[in-house]
């Protein structure tokens, strides 16, 4: 194909639309077919889907998936803490028991499926090796 045939940017980007790949990404399945597992032993990306064969390795989520779990948690928390603290002035050990409690659960179920997030927006994007068809 030469350049006068390529095909526009516009039609690249709309041909995996966005919203889909990441709500995939959020129940932690393969962001092309949406039924092979992404993940497996709880944050390690598989090499291939099982389901359609797309080839998952090119993915690199880094430290995007704990900060934007740190992110939510933090703006989830934060405001039930003070609400918490105002209203019921609650003893200092069981608000600390209780918002770690929370901080933990909560960040432990966030942070596979914002990985997952990651590497579906990247998959939709054609980022790190997910530019060829698939």
């Amino acid at each position: 194909m030469t350049e006068s045939q390529a095909v526009p940017a516009s039609e690249i980007e709309n041909d995996r639309p966005t919203a889909p790949a990441l709500l995939k990404g959020w129940r932690k399945k393969c962001p092309c077919c949406g039924k092979g597992a992404l993940l497996h032993s709880y944050l390690k990306i598989n090499d291939n889907c099982d389901s359609c064969g797309l080839q998952l390795s090119h993915a690199r989520a880094d430290d995007g998936p704990a900060y934007l779990t740190i992110l939510i948690v933090g703006h989830l928390l934060a405001p039930l803490l003070h609400f918490a603290y105002v209203t019921w002035r609650p003893e200092p050990l069981v608000m600390f028991s209780i918002v770690t409690l929370g901080c933990v659960s909560l960040s432990l179920f966030l942070l596979p499926r914002m990985k997952g997030i990651v590497v579906g927006y990247q998959w939709a994007r054609r980022m790190h090796g997910f530019d060829k068809d698939s």
